[in-house]
């Protein structure tokens, strides 16, 4: 049985665009993710069932956590979705989530959509993981458009 890619979907500047000169600190994320943030607002709603029409498992990869299905997962109209586990944000010139998505796949086929991806993250996936994996890096400006998805949707279907 063949089991599908695996997609690992960022929210912050991906599902809720920044705008410009804006970022989420370390500092003030407790409010950040709540349902009650004005800035998801900006959530484009229709991304929910472009998400679920591709051929592929989607995963939560976010610092949100569990908090992605309690307040951003029904703004989209999707289902639980599981949870990367992803250690601690840290300093490290490879990005923090790099190694645990990586071990997350298992050998398995798959695309990470985020906004902080960047060369060597591909450099190292490249050598560490097995499988095809596409590293989408999406403009945090204006998040995950529908050009992403059109992209995304051919990879997976190549």
């Amino acid at each position: 049985m063949t089991r599908l890619p695996l997609l690992f979907l960022d929210i912050d500047g991906v599902l809720i665009p920044f705008g410009p000169g804006m970022t989420v600190g370390r500092r003030g994320r407790e409010e950040w993710q709540d349902g009650g943030n004005p800035q998801l607002a900006k959530v484009d709603r229709s991304l929910g069932d472009r998400l679920a029409a591709l051929p592929c498992e989607v995963v939560w990869a976010s610092a949100w956590m569990e908090e992605a299905n309690e307040v951003v997962a029904p703004l989209l109209g999707l289902p639980a979705l599981p949870v990367a586990e992803l250690p601690a944000e840290d300093d490290a010139p490879l990005h923090w989530k790099t190694r645990a998505l990586v071990a997350a796949a298992g050998g398995r086929t798959f695309v990470w959509v985020d906004d902080e991806i960047g060369q060597l993250d591909r450099v190292w996936v490249a050598r560490h993981h097995p499988g095809s994996a596409l590293l989408h890096r999406v403009d945090p400006s204006t998040g995950l458009t529908g050009r992403d998805l059109g992209l995304i949707g051919a990879w997976l279907r190549r």
